[in-house]
């Protein structure tokens, strides 16, 4: 049975407990009605186009990308890195026919190439976007994006220019629970949202004597970003008017970077907080609750792997039965979202445009933690530090 058709299958009938006036507890059945609405939440595939692919940039969370691609059956068809090797193993695990590149500027000379996936570092982005773009291409940009919005908002108009797409690879928006929140929000199961809240307890001791190390906003700036997305998403029209976070040592952590981190942020009307405690050795868990007028959603779970999910309204409790794993959907759902988008000839709704505003909460977020003040969002331009 598809994810969006067993809604109706999990609407069941629910003893709930409830204070009445005089303080004495009553139990009340709680209806639920077939009425409520299937929700798509799962990734989406182009009706007919599959164009050819190209991969520049092969490191180890391309292994995601390539195996999402692959049971999607897409056509990854040209591998690059500045390490040969590195391209020859993805193209041998994952696409046998792809062709291997040592140079971008080769790639992107192969004209059966239409859409870049660029999953390189991201001080070596930019130049890398820019240039797919000249050359036509459609590009799916790992995230975060850029480290300076003025040079992220010269990529989007250039994109505009060129008459091709520009995506960010905000892979989290397709985690089964966070993107059937999303649904639900949309959907207008739970009115308009007031709040979410976000808490994150796991363990990032795994970073030691890696290359992640050696960023001191770990958790803010390179783990956060898909929260900071995230909330984007769910608050939607909503304008964030100040964050305020903070960053701590765990006692005893073996890693450079402060892995307790913290953030609240006031919008118009509504309000957010990010709670991430980052070497959570011991029972790690993983919380989202978002509040609206008419009801409220929670998701958790020990992980990313495992979410459950509970929808409360007026109608009723909704425990719809996940499908799919965060890691590798949320990368089928990112490349089949700027498909989508291209074949339909309309923005993604990952677009690069919509991504600067969820790097504006990061950048605030983590000047904020610098400086102790709370911060505009928008007024930092560039990654601090």
């Amino acid at each position: 049975m598809a994810g969006s058709q067993r809604v109706g299958a999990y609407l069941r009938n629910e003893q709930a407990t409830f204070h009445g006036v005089d303080g004495i507890q009553e139990t009340k059945k709680m209806t639920h009605k077939s009425t409520l609405p299937a929700l798509e939440y799962r990734p989406r595939n182009p009706e007919n186009y599959r164009p050819g692919i190209g991969l520049i940039g092969c490191g180890a969370i391309t292994m995601d990308h390539l195996r999402a691609y692959r049971k999607a059956g897409y056509k990854v068809i040209a591998m690059c890195d500045i390490d040969a090797d590195k391209a020859k193993e993805r193209r041998k695990e994952f696409f046998p026919d792809a062709t291997i590149y040592t140079d971008y500027v080769e790639l992107l000379r192969n004209e059966t190439v239409e859409i870049v996936d660029i999953a390189t570092h991201p001080p070596d982005r930019p130049p890398i976007i820019k240039a797919a773009l000249l050359a036509g291409r459609h590009v799916l940009s790992q995230k975060p994006f850029v480290l300076d919005l003025d040079v992220g908002q010269q990529l989007v108009e250039l994109a505009d220019k060129q008459g091709v797409r520009l995506a960010v690879n905000q892979n989290g928006r397709w985690a089964p629970h966070f993107s059937y929140i999303r649904a639900a929000i949309k959907a207008g199961l739970i009115g308009q949202v007031a709040a979410a809240h976000l808490s994150v307890h796991w363990d990032h001791g795994w970073v030691q004597g890696t290359e992640f190390e050696k960023v001191h906003h770990l958790v803010l700036y390179d783990f956060a970003i898909h929260w900071f997305d995230i909330v984007q998403c769910f608050l939607g029209p909503k304008k964030p008017q100040r964050v305020y976070a903070s960053v701590a040592r765990w006692p005893g952590q073996p890693v450079a970077p402060p892995l307790l981190a913290q953030a609240l942020i006031e919008f118009d009307g509504a309000q957010a907080s990010l709670a991430f405690d980052a070497y959570t050795c011991h029972q790690p868990h993983d919380r989202t609750y978002v509040a609206g007028t008419k009801g409220t959603i929670m998701s958790r779970g020990p992980d990313f792997k495992k979410q459950t999910v509970r929808l409360e309204n007026k109608d009723g409790v909704l425990e719809p039965e996940l499908e799919g794993v965060w890691f590798p959907d949320g990368f089928h759902g990112t490349m089949g979202e700027l498909l989508c988008s291209i074949e339909e000839n309309r923005e993604p709704t990952i677009s690069a445009r919509e991504n600067l505003k969820s790097l504006e909460l990061c950048f605030a977020a983590v000047a904020s933690a610098e400086q102790h003040l709370p911060i505009v969002p928008g007024s930092v331009r560039r990654m601090p530090g």
